[in-house]
């Protein structure tokens, strides 16, 4: 087509670099005839593109007035855009010309009328080809893969997100694409903080309880063990205090389960759980023993992630059974012979994930609130019952009438996550509301709906066959040893440091030959999977200095220096938990 000369080559390119988006626009239906007659020059003389109704996209505005303000921000080089709504290439082609080749863009356009389009006016091939520039399908998990890999980005730079308002002309579903960027990008936020400010304490919990995971068995066997049971995940919301007693008269016959932090919530109501599970990696987890009641819980199983602290799984009364999550030592460890899996952010989501994996029949959520009105955040016996909270990470949300609730960006969050995978799910999910936020996907019902179709009944037999399952899960697994990394790592570091130390002795003519060392060590200090959880902080600060900095000064040695030593200590810590000096075993 003459109307679109650069359509040939950026379609070619995007096939060779971006295969997943060319498939999806591939198999878009397009209207040819749309993209003849929708091209014209309008009254500013400029190429525009027709709308249904028959008016030009810049009709009432030139591109210079609505994209002057859109720019690459403090830190462009180690900085990313996101852009929903492409039109015809004004916006684009804006922050392409005025911004870094380390800059990164992704556009994430509904329309692929408009993305033939603006494929069609600029020549994109060099961008796409380098990395700058990508295409992004408009869906939710695809969209999150691509923002879980801007974590240089998050750490060294900003994420800016750019809503097209010309594009907002032609319909709803701009608007509600930028909403669901921006919750997937406060999402990763949220997953970014607790990386950045707790991967080391998450990890070193992992080895810390290394040893003791090994006699305590795996979660495998639990894998598709509920088939026929209907489950209930009990939270500590407000409304547990309303529910709770009411289920403590009439049970039924159902799988009760709930958080480790729950448990003196959920007793104060007069329940048991059949189970309880931990993820929460932090010190608060200790003040749950301060209010629960260890006869009680004995004999309540304690599935516990591993990333959680040791004293918390040691103080803890009852069986324990570990779980491997993703993030952790189990990737690379553990990888094809057990279930390493995906806990998310938030413990009921967690539950959610793992009954779902044990296929039960159904789930009826209980205390799930996410939300809150007046001052109590949770029901009484909770570790944070009558908290007061920091008002920079609280939100606003509405229950089922529109009334105001207050909630925290964590808890909206996990709620959406939680939303996510209802979505996905085979199994059925009912929320028992009472009266806070709303979990889009779950089925909402009140206590007579409850008996009425049948929420608290399984087959026959189910319960058995799960608690059988549970058993067999705290099957002792044989220990797992490594070789020692730290001899070899140590030579190698204290060389480079040592090249370094040589090279910021005339720093400014040295310019080059010290971003190529620092890359060097970047590169080696990332090449383990083994030892990368570990050492994600040492990885990203070193990313920094390799990619985020343009020039180095004589002050950025005596950082380097501090990175080289954390990472030396870190691996001496990994050898001395998963490589005892004593034993010749080694994988």
């Amino acid at each position: 087509m003459t109307a679109y000369p650069f359509l040939k080559d950026n379609i070619e390119t995007l096939k060779t670099c971006i295969p997943p988006f060319y498939a999806w626009l591939s198999s878009q239906d397009i209207d040819e005839e749309k993209l003849k007659v929708s091209l014209f020059k309008n009254h500013w003389g400029i190429l525009d593109w027709k709308m249904e109704d028959g008016k030009g996209l810049f009709e009432a505005i030139m591109p210079n007035a609505v994209y002057k303000q859109w720019n690459a921000g403090e830190k462009p080089h180690t900085s990313a855009t996101f852009i929903v709504g492409c039109n015809i290439g004004y916006g684009l082609n804006h922050i392409l010309v005025n911004s870094p080749d380390t800059h990164k863009i992704v556009v994430v356009e509904p329309n692929p009328e408009i993305l033939i389009a603006c494929l069609g006016q600029s020549n994109f091939v060099e961008f796409i080809k380098i990395g700058k520039l990508h295409f992004a399908i408009p869906d939710p998990d695809y969209l999150f893969e691509i923002v879980r890999k801007m974590d240089l980005q998050f750490i060294h730079g900003r994420i800016h997100l750019r809503s097209d308002m010309p594009s907002r002309q032609m319909g709803p579903e701009y608007a509600q694409l930028s909403v669901m960027v921006k919750n997937k990008l406060e999402s990763f936020s949220v997953e970014m903080n607790t990386l950045r400010l707790r991967q080391d304490l998450m990890v070193g919990n992992e080895l810390d309880n290394f040893s003791r995971t090994m006699k305590d068995g795996k979660i495998a066997p639990m894998k598709g063990s509920a088939k026929g049971l209907g489950a209930v995940i009990l939270g500590a919301g407000p409304s547990l205090q309303t529910f709770g007693p009411e289920l403590a008269k009439n049970p039924g016959h159902v799988l009760y389960t709930t958080a480790l932090q729950s448990m003196p919530a959920v007793y104060n109501v007069g329940l048991k759980p059949h189970f309880c599970l931990a993820i929460d990696f932090n010190d608060s987890m200790m003040r749950v023993f301060d209010q629960l009641d260890m006869e009680w819980a004995k004999d309540i199983p304690l599935i516990y992630s591993t990333k959680v602290r040791n004293q918390v799984v040691e103080r803890y009364p009852g069986p324990t059974i570990p779980m491997w999550t993703v993030g952790g030592l189990g990737t690379f460890v553990f990888k094809g012979n057990e279930e390493i899996f995906d806990a998310g952010g938030n413990v009921s989501v967690t539950l959610t994930r793992f009954l779902n994996w044990c296929d039960v029949s159904h789930i009826l959520l209980v205390g799930q609130d996410y939300a809150w009105k007046g001052m109590n955040s949770h029901s009484k016996g909770h570790h944070t019952s009558g908290a007061i909270y920091d008002k920079k990470i609280l939100a606003h949300t509405e229950d089922a009438e529109g009334n105001p609730l207050t909630s925290t960006v964590q808890y909206m969050a996990a709620k959406r996550e939680m939303e996510d995978d209802i979505s996905k799910f085979n199994t059925p999910v009912f929320n028992l509301y009472g009266g806070a936020a709303v979990i889009e996907g779950s089925t909402m019902v009140d206590m007579h709906k409850v008996h009425m179709e049948g929420l608290l009944s399984s087959a026959p037999g189910s319960m058995e066959h799960f608690m059988a399952a549970m058993d067999m899960a705290r099957t002792p697994k044989e220990r797992i040893w490594f070789e020692a990394r730290g001899q070899k790592w140590s030579v190698s570091l204290r060389h480079a440091e040592k090249r370094l130390e040589k090279l910021f002795k005339k720093c400014t003519r040295n310019q080059q030959e010290i971003h190529k060392t620092i890359q060097q060590i970047d590169f080696f200090i990332r090449q383990d999977p083994l030892y990368l959880p570990y050492l994600y902080n040492e990885v990203m600060d070193m990313a920094g200095m390799a990619r985020a900095k343009l020039s180095y000064k004589p002050k950025d040695l005596p950082e380097l220096r501090k990175i080289l030593k954390r990472t030396m200590q870190k691996v001496r810590k990994m050898d001395k938990c998963l490589a005892p000096s004593q034993r010749n075993q080694a994988a």
